[in-house]
């Protein structure tokens, strides 16, 4: 296609910095006259910048296990068999067979799900190759954009979809028609999964397919009016204007800006800038990435109202819809928090997806105001919800992680499932990364607790933390340093911790006891410095005000789940028939355990078990149930939330 007169050269090297998708460089990075073509306009400052995801390492651990199991996945997949169906829309033989589930099964051919694994596989094929510079990631991202390209070609036009009746089905939703289905929620993917090929592997086979789309996209929505365009919104569409503000901020074509403030559904944006909390009944997911729009629609120059709306999402939810894990909802929908007891014990509660747009969002807004708050949320939902939604064992991931006692994950299988959540499953456990640390100008945020280094490449500094947290609430940080540099070191002393104990090189110099803030370490720092942080973790109880008899119970940011064994656990051929439709398996419920007394005193009653974050709890029959972290929780049953009994009458003999 011919570059548009106002887009950058596909050759030169940017980058979009923080983008709410994980764009990980710290500026677009320019040369010469290049700088001021690509000077983006009322752009707001933010608060703190990303480090390069290639500049940070991931150590020994957990999070690096599931990256590596993740990998291996991506590299088993074959990209020809998921560019199966969008050869057939295009008019082209296809190459290998498609996949099952989603990508093939008729119910999800009718609300044009096809082809929206394909753009999660891009993001997350430049996610891993920004983490790991594994050149076979890149090659997968240039062999899809070529084929991609090859489909616009063939097809004479820039849309590029894998769902049935594709370009004519977008049209009769264009013209205002009724459809089944959510063609926008599934081309988004497909433009996400492109921008991020662009921005963190710098392809310009991707970069060019991505631009005449987004300008077919242009072109074919520009006859709506504003009334028709707000209509076609009430059907789901993806983070759409996300895109399209990252596409303006990549190429200051204003046609893309406009595209991403008609992409803003108002009836959405309005009450929520107005702070008037509307969300009961409305499905979760398709809510989140619209709001992640409208935080990315301000940064790069849309008026207060967008941030206002963003925020004030983010607190309802964060703050007074989240469960205890960070997730929230039930069978996908938000519900009225005064109906907590009706709806927690649901086996479809805590979508994954849920989970990771969210995350998007508070890391977005951390970026822009660095408020410890946002660091505690994204720390506890990381663990329990992210972590925990990966198989150890074989690298798949969950749909739902409900809270029904006595319940048990379901992973999706290799080829058959592909649900929305195994497509952000593929992002996930590949960018852990972005999020561990952030600068600005003199200043270094420790906002997780990860084996891990980064180098700050403008500083001269490498930082290194060594760390086996959670099992040991301490971590250990130590300067490498060419010559001093007077920096602020700033770590995270989170909300869960009643105190934190800094020492440098030894001596204590910091006794924090302001949980949720960040304790500031401002000296000239020399090579060899360290730096020693000691929280304390107890276990507490937790519970909705709306139902103060239903407890979870935590240590730190861990939830603690009662493992309860795999018995009765159902075969894998019936999983599997059940798991490709939604991720749910309704087994006969099992007898679990029961806990009596008050809250607060259970909690102290726990007490350590055999192994490290193992522990034990009494039933209300005396026998002892084991606690252990829920991200450790794979193939047996579950308890992550405990109705309580009466404890049982005392009897006085007479």
């Amino acid at each position: 296609m011919n570059t548009p007169s106002c887009c950058p050269s596909p050759s030169r090297r940017h980058f979009l910095a923080g983008a709410a998708t994980g764009a990980l460089v710290a500026g677009v990075q320019t040369t010469g006259a290049d700088a001021a073509q690509l000077t983006l306009p009322n752009t707001p400052a933010r608060g703190l910048a990303p480090f390069d995801m290639a500049d940070v390492e991931l150590h020994d651990g957990p999070f690096l296990h599931a990256q590596k199991m993740t990998e291996a996945y991506l590299l088993r997949l074959q990209p020809d068999r998921l560019l199966h169906n969008f050869r057939v829309n295009a008019g082209l033989k296809p190459k290998a067979p498609v996949y099952g589930g989603w990508e093939s099964e008729p119910m999800w051919a009718e609300i044009n799900c096809h082809g929206h694994t394909l753009g999660h596989y891009l993001s997350a094929c430049a996610l891993a190759y920004r983490a790991t510079r594994d050149r076979r990631f890149r090659q997968r991202i240039d062999y899809i954009a070529g084929e991609l390209a090859a489909c616009q070609k063939a097809s004479g036009s820039g849309l590029v979809c894998a769902f049935p009746k594709g370009a004519a089905l977008v049209a009769a939703h264009l013209r205002g028609e009724p459809i089944t289905g959510v063609p926008w929620y599934t081309l988004h993917k497909v433009y996400a999964g492109l921008r991020d090929a662009t921005l963190l592997a710098d392809s310009d086979a991707a970069r060019a397919v991505l631009l005449r789309l987004a300008d077919w996209g242009v072109v074919a929505t520009r006859p709506l009016s504003d009334a028709q365009f707000e209509e076609m919104l009430r059907t789901e569409y993806g983070g759409m204007n996300e895109v399209y503000a990252d596409l303006w901020s990549m190429t200051g074509n204003a046609d893309y800006k406009t595209l991403a403030a008609r992409f803003s559904q108002k009836a959405v944006l309005d009450p929520l800038a107005r702070t008037q909390d509307q969300l009961d009944g409305m499905h979760a997911n398709t809510q989140i990435p619209k709001i992640i729009g409208f935080q990315r629609v301000y940064e790069t120059g849309g008026d207060g109202r967008y941030h206002d709306a963003a925020t004030f999402f983010w607190k309802t939810v964060a703050k007074t819809r989240a469960f205890a894990t960070g997730g929230h909802g039930d069978n996908e929908h938000f519900f009225p928090m005064a109906d907590f007891d009706r709806h927690i014990f649901s086996a479809k509660g805590s979508e994954t997806c849920c989970q990771h747009n969210m995350l998007k969002l508070t890391r977005a807004l951390f970026l822009q105001d660095p408020r410890a708050e946002y660091a505690d949320y994204y720390e506890r939902t990381l663990y329990n919800g992210i972590l925990a939604s990966q198989d150890p064992d074989s690298g798949m991931a969950t749909y739902f992680q409900g809270a029904r006692p006595g319940y048990m994950k379901l992973y999706h299988t290799p080829e058959d499932s592909f649900w929305c959540c195994t497509g952000t499953g593929m992002e996930n456990h590949v960018k852990y990364r972005d999020s561990i640390y952030f600068h600005d100008d003199r200043a270094l945020y420790v906002n997780l607790f990860i084996p891990s280094a980064v180098t700050w490449k403008d500083r001269g500094a490498r930082l290194v933390q060594e760390t086996t947290f959670p099992e040991q609430p301490v971590t250990r940080l130590r300067w490498a340093l060419a010559t001093p540099a007077t920096l602020a070191l700033k770590v995270r002393h989170p909300r869960w911790s009643r105190m934190a104990i800094v020492l440098v090189n030894g001596a204590e110099v910091v006794r924090s006891r302001d949980p949720g803030s960040y304790v500031t370490l401002d000296r000239t720092w020399r090579d060899g410095d360290r730096v020693e942080v000691r929280f304390a973790m107890q276990p507490v109880a937790e519970h909705a005000p709306a139902a103060p008899d239903i407890v979870a119970f935590t240590y730190g940011p861990l939830v603690l789940a009662g493992a309860l064994g795999s018995e009765g656990l159902a075969s894998g051929a019936d999983i599997i028939v059940n798991e490709r439709k939604y991720g749910e398996y309704n087994d006969t419920p099992v007898p679990v355990p029961v806990l009596a007394g008050e809250p607060e005193v259970l909690a102290g009653m726990i007490r350590p078990g055999k192994g490290p974050l193992e522990f034990t709890i009494p039933a209300r029959d005396g026998s002892l149930v084991r606690l252990i972290p829920y991200h450790r929780i794979a193939h047996e049953r579950y308890a992550t939330y405990w109705p309580l009994a009466p404890l049982p009458a005392v009897t006085t003999p007479a």
